[in-house]
């Protein structure tokens, strides 16, 4: 089949090398290279580079909807599109160029966590369950009819990253076995249920911010959906403090019911650094002083004296 496969980063890799892997007609089309890093180099996204690797030509556009990308998409006459986390909205123009319309691979159960940035909000928001979705693509955000849908459990100390990974390998599982459907003409459409429907936006650094006056868990999932990236973090005097992992302790509270919240209540290096917050303790395992690098909290104790602070402030 001819297939124009529209995607950026890496949750999109497993199902661009799957749909090579099967001997398709492909066309990548993807995000102009942008800069990144301290350096600011210009970087190509990871659906391009794998594409290169592959022979696959590829496409880049700021807006595929504009005369240029609609052009070049027509020109390559796809009979299916796929998208996976392409990062731009498609106009009905270009949703009409293939005969088979659009399958969109989706990081969530929808019709729950419609929007761009579905797989850190459910591990925020504490959710046990997540999975994928294909869906046939229209010109709302995430409203097309379901195709298939697969489930999985979230680990409770899961981060985002590490399910995104698992996602990502999912989800070209699910697109493979949609396109045989739709190919042996078997594919149904489930339209969505709006009214069961949730909204999840980009998320931004200042959300990241933890506020230990919520519950352990919430501070717990907060940290663990920002990791990889944007990283939580708290506040000590003037400095930041980057934080990447942590463990709900419900073991030791009781003794420390009279602590503020955000109080360090154990901080030294041979039993780790435990901060009270609204209903218990965490532990920050693992943390990134200002001028340091990511290390264990244990290891970061030996040259940073934190007996009573309170962080947050």
């Amino acid at each position: 089949m001819k297939i124009a496969f529209l995607g950026t980063p890496e949750f999109a890799l497993p199902s661009l090398e799957m749909l090579i892997s099967r001997g398709h007609e492909m066309a990548v089309f993807t995000q102009p290279d942008r800069p990144k890093g301290r350096g600011h180099g210009i970087t190509m996204p990871p659906v391009k580079e794998l594409a290169l690797k592959h022979g696959v030509p590829v496409y880049q556009f700021e807006r595929i909807r504009d005369e240029e990308g609609l052009a070049a998409l027509r020109a390559f006459a796809p009979e299916l599109m796929v998208t996976a986390a392409f990062g731009q909205i498609l106009s009905k123009e270009n949703l009409d160029v293939p005969k088979y319309g659009c399958i969109n691979v989706h990081g969530s159960l929808l019709p729950r966590y419609r929007g761009a940035a579905p797989i850190p909000w459910a591990v925020i928001n504490g959710e046990k369950i997540t999975g994928v979705t294909t869906m046939m693509t229209d010109v709302g955000l995430d409203t097309g009819d379901i195709l298939l849908s697969s489930a999985t459990d979230i680990g409770e100390n899961e981060t985002a990253g590490e399910l995104y990974a698992r996602l990502a390998v999912m989800g070209a599982e699910l697109l493979e076995r949609t396109i045989a459907e739709l190919l042996k003409g078997e594919l149904v459409r489930t339209p969505q249920k709006n009214e069961d429907a949730t909204r999840c936006g980009i998320i931004k650094k200042h959300m990241a911010k933890i506020e230990f006056g919520r519950t352990a868990d919430e501070v717990h999932n907060l940290v663990r959906g920002m990791n990889p990236a944007p990283v939580a973090f708290t506040n000590l005097d003037e400095y930041t403090i980057k934080v990447y992992s942590t463990l709900v302790r419900h073991d030791i509270d009781a003794g420390f019911t009279e602590a503020s919240c955000g109080e360090c209540v154990i901080a030294d290096s041979r039993r780790g650094l435990f901060v009270k917050c609204a209903d218990g303790i965490i532990e920050i395992k693992e943390l990134q002083f200002a001028g340091s690098k990511r290390m264990d909290a244990k290891a970061a104790l030996n040259s940073h004296r934190m007996i009573n602070r309170v962080l947050g402030i």
